[in-house]
């Protein structure tokens, strides 16, 4: 029950001398939406982005949507920043929150779609109870932090069981939920990953690491769609 591919950049591999120009660029070459990891130096050991810079890049992006993805901790404060912002989908960690449901359903009053991202420890019996509140779940196939690292095989079955779990719920409820992979993903290893399941990737120095972004965005969604 896989959804069309989504190819979603992450701009931790952006210039970030130029980082509006480069969202733009990467859009033009056929990227679906744009991954904005936000980090704060607590929860992950990096520092990148606020609501600030996600609010002077959403121009830039036209019509791709903004998949921000908050590796914070706590998450709440951070949720109607990044909505007003101009965030279309908010995903974050339920290590991260006291009440994952009431963090969902927070992001879902601000009018954006919501996401739970699971670490490659973090059991998958967290999303179980809140089916009915997710647009998206995420595997994270590094450790979250750094952008670049290579890609933890042990995801693949990981990736199978949150597949079956995620078909089970849409055949009761006919509603979708897509499932991502965040984290070494390139073009030797795409068709692998769409093979366990997944059908919205991150693709951060694979993409703005490459020479043609265009090719490379193209190569990728032909090898998940294989």
């Amino acid at each position: 029950m896989r959804q069309p591919t989504m190819i979603a950049p992450s701009i931790l591999s952006a210039n970030f001398a130029r980082l509006g120009e480069d969202v733009a660029r990467v859009v033009s070459a056929g990227a679906d939406w744009i991954h904005f990891d936000v980090m704060d130096n607590h929860y992950v050991p990096n520092l990148t982005f606020g609501p600030m810079v996600c609010e002077a890049l959403r121009p830039f992006a036209g019509e791709a949507m903004m998949d921000v993805h908050l590796m914070v901790e706590p998450v709440d404060a951070l949720v109607p920043s990044f909505a007003r912002a101009g965030a279309g989908l908010i995903s974050f960690h339920p290590e991260a929150s006291r009440h994952v449901d009431r963090t969902l359903a927070m992001i879902r009053e601000q009018g954006c779609q919501t996401g739970l991202v699971f670490n490659p420890a973090t059991p998958l019996e967290w999303m179980d109870h809140v089916m009915d509140k997710l647009d998206l779940v995420m595997l994270m196939s590094v450790n979250p932090g750094f952008g670049g690292q290579s890609f933890i095989g042990s995801t693949l079955p990981k990736l199978r069981e949150a597949r079956r779990r995620i078909d089970a719920y849409v055949r009761e409820t006919g509603r979708p939920i897509r499932l991502e992979v965040d984290g070494g993903v390139k073009t030797d290893n795409i068709a692998a990953i769409a093979a366990a399941g997944a059908d919205t990737f991150v693709a951060g120095s694979a993409v703005f690491g490459s020479p043609d972004w265009g090719v490379t965005i193209a190569t990728l969604r032909a090898a998940a769609d294989h």
